[in-house]
């Protein structure tokens, strides 16, 4: 039977899917990042909530941070929207 991961000493919390699942993706700032970002969410995650989607460019306007709940439904779901976002090649991070 495999260990689950201690992350700093304690193991994580096991999610319980479906559930709402908020992420914080955080691109080179660009006119079109919230629109590829959405195109990519609406593959992934069917019928999210778009209106209720908020984004921030950074102090410097380097970077954009798009901020949206999607209802999670398994950790594959949320691995593949990952890949997804990171092979634009305009996303740094997904929190």
């Amino acid at each position: 039977m495999a260990k689950t991961p201690e992350v700093g000493g304690q193991t994580p919390p096991k999610i319980e899917y479906p559930c709402d699942f908020p992420l914080k993706i955080v691109g080179t700032a660009a006119e079109d990042l919230v629109e590829v970002v959405c195109n990519i969410l609406e593959v992934h995650a069917p019928g999210f909530d778009a209106s209720c989607l908020t984004w921030q460019d950074s102090k410097n306007g380097n970077y954009r941070s798009v901020r949206v709940v999607i209802i999670a439904t398994s950790t594959e779901q949320l691995d593949a929207l990952h890949r997804d976002l990171k092979a634009t090649g305009r996303i740094h991070m997904v929190l």
